[in-house]
């Protein structure tokens, strides 16, 4: 599908006197990225504290540690979830688990980030497995 980009905000909402930031992420588009992953200037910038370490599989197929941070805040139109955030790399990585919690799907044709057109006004989730 190609690499798609989107402008996402993100807020710490334990901190509510810090401004939210305007970030540009690659949006997942069936990679297999799960998470938010945010560079450590971003995780400086909204104050976000260290919650563990956890283990990550890069796609060569090596593995790092790297700080787990949260709770953060994630904005796109009218969505919003709260997760947390694997603290790695240069770029913010919008995963799989937020653009779900989110209800966000990706135009093939354009590769634009966009709320699912099927619920426009409250994102829709499964909350049991279909047989």
């Amino acid at each position: 599908m190609g690499i798609t980009h989107t402008t996402i905000t993100l807020r710490n909402p334990v901190k509510e006197d810090l401004a939210p930031m305007d970030v540009s992420a690659l949006a997942d588009t069936g990679t297999g990225a799960l998470h938010l992953c945010i560079p450590e200037h971003v995780a400086i910038q909204l104050d976000l504290q260290e919650q563990e370490k956890r283990e990550v599989t890069l796609a060569d197929g090596s593995r790092l540690q790297v700080p787990y941070v949260g709770p953060v805040e994630v904005r796109f139109g009218n969505r919003r979830c709260f997760v947390g955030a694997m603290v790695m790399g240069d770029e913010a990585l919008l995963g799989a688990i937020p653009m779900e919690d989110m209800d966000l799907v990706v135009r093939p044709m354009t590769r634009e980030v966009m709320v699912n057109p099927s619920s426009p006004n409250i994102p829709s989730s499964l909350a049991k497995g279909v047989s």
